[in-house]
C-alpha cells in the first residue's frame, strides 16, 4: 500500500524556529500539480490518508502537522497557537514546495487556515496562493456552543492503557464525524498516538487550549467579522462540504457563503455533523469532481 514521505521545515516564531512536519504523497510526476490537506484542531496530516491514496495519481499530496501537533515541535509560547500563526507556517511551506498555487482542502481549523491563505494578495501579475478550496464543515460563523464543546475536552492530559482504550475514548468525542467501521476508526485513530512507557497518549500540546481558551462570545464576533471580510475578498472557485446534523457550522453560514464572496458551491452530506472525515468513496468523489471540474 503506497505509504507518505514525513518530511520537516524550520518555520519562524516569535521565540526563534519551530519544525513542521509535513506528509508527502508523490504525484505521478516531479511537476505534478500540487494538493495541500490541512487537519482540524487536535489532529493531524495522517487523517488524509484515504483522500491522499485516492488522487495521488494527479496530485503530489501535501499534509502537514500543525505546529503543536503530530511530529511537528511544540511551540515554546503557547500563544503562538492561533490562525495568523499557521498562515505564516504555510508561506513557508509553499515556498519550500516552489510551486506558484496549490488546491487546498482544509478540515475545521485547516479550513480557517486555508480561508486566510486564500485571502492574501499577491501582485498584480500573480495569482493568488490557492487555485480551489475546499471547506470542510467550516465558515466564517461558527456557533459558540460547538466551540464550548470543544473547548470542554481541549488540552485534557489522558493516558490510555492501549491504543484500544485511546482510540475508543476519541470515538465518544467524535461522534458528528458519522459512522465508521471499527478498521477504519482505528485507522484513523492510531497516527493521533505516541506510547510513553506503559501508557499511550495523544500527540498534540494540551497548550493549544489556552488561546481557546481565551475566546469569548465578543472575541468570537470580533473574529467571526475579519472571517467573514476575508471570505469576501476570495476570487477561487470554493466548495464548501456541511455534515447535515454540524453544530459547527449552520445551514444558515453556509447558505450565506452559497451567496457572498466566490459563491461557493454547497454539498450537505446526511447523516454526519462535525466534521465529515472524507475517507469514504462517496466525500471522496465530490472532493475529486470539485478539484477537477
Amino acid at each position: 500500500m503506497t505509504q507518505p514521505v514525513l518530511r520537516y521545515l524550520d518555520c519562524l516564531d516569535a521565540t526563534g524556529l519551530h519544525r513542521m512536519a509535513y506528509w508527502e504523497w508523490a504525484g505521478p510526476a516531479a511537476d505534478a500539480p500540487v494538493l495541500v490537506c490541512v487537519h482540524g484542531l487536535t489532529r493531524q496530516g495522517r487523517d488524509f490518508d484515504a483522500l491522499a491514496r485516492a488522487l495521488c495519481g494527479r496530485y503530489r499530496v501535501v499534509c502537514p502537522d500543525i505546529a503543536g501537533r503530530g511530529r511537528s515541535d511544540w511551540l515554546r509560547q503557547p500563544a503562538g497557537y492561533q490562525i495568523p500563526a499557521y498562515v505564516s507556517d504555510m508561506v513557508a511551506l509553499l515556498a519550500r514546495l516552489d510551486v506558484p498555487q496549490v488546491d487546498w482542502v482544509g478540515t475545521s481549523m485547516g479550513g480557517l487556515i486555508g480561508l486566510g491563505l486564500a485571502s492574501l494578495k499577491s501582485g498584480e501579475d500573480r495569482p493568488g496562493p490557492i487555485r480551489r478550496l475546499v471547506l470542510n464543515d467550516v465558515g466564517p460563523a461558527m456557533r459558540f456552543e460547538a466551540l464550548q464543546r470543544i473547548g470542554a475536552y481541549l488540552g485534557r492530559v489522558q493516558r490510555f492503557e492501549s491504543l484500544a482504550q485511546g482510540a475508543a475514548y476519541l470515538r465518544t468525542i467524535s461522534a458528528g464525524f458519522g459512522p465508521h467501521t471499527d478498521a477504519e476508526w482505528l485507522a484513523l485513530s492510531e497516527p493521533l498516538f505516541r506510547q510513553e512507557g506503559e501508557a499511550w497518549v495523544l500527540r498534540y500540546d494540551p497548550a493549544i487550549a489556552l488561546p481557546f481558551a481565551a475566546v469569548t462570545p465578543e472575541v468570537a464576533a470580533a473574529g467571526e467579522a475579519a472571517l467573514w471580510a476575508a471570505y469576501d475578498m476570495l476570487t477561487c472557485p470554493t466548495l464548501v462540504l456541511r455534515g447535515a446534523d454540524s453544530d459547527l457550522l449552520s445551514a444558515e453560514t453556509a447558505h450565506a457563503m452559497a451567496q457572498r464572496g466566490p459563491a461557493a458551491r454547497v454539498v450537505e452530506l446526511p447523516g454526519i455533523g462535525h466534521a465529515p472525515t472524507l475517507i469514504h468513496d462517496d466525500q471522496i468523489a465530490i472532493v475529486r469532481d470539485f478539484l477537477s471540474s
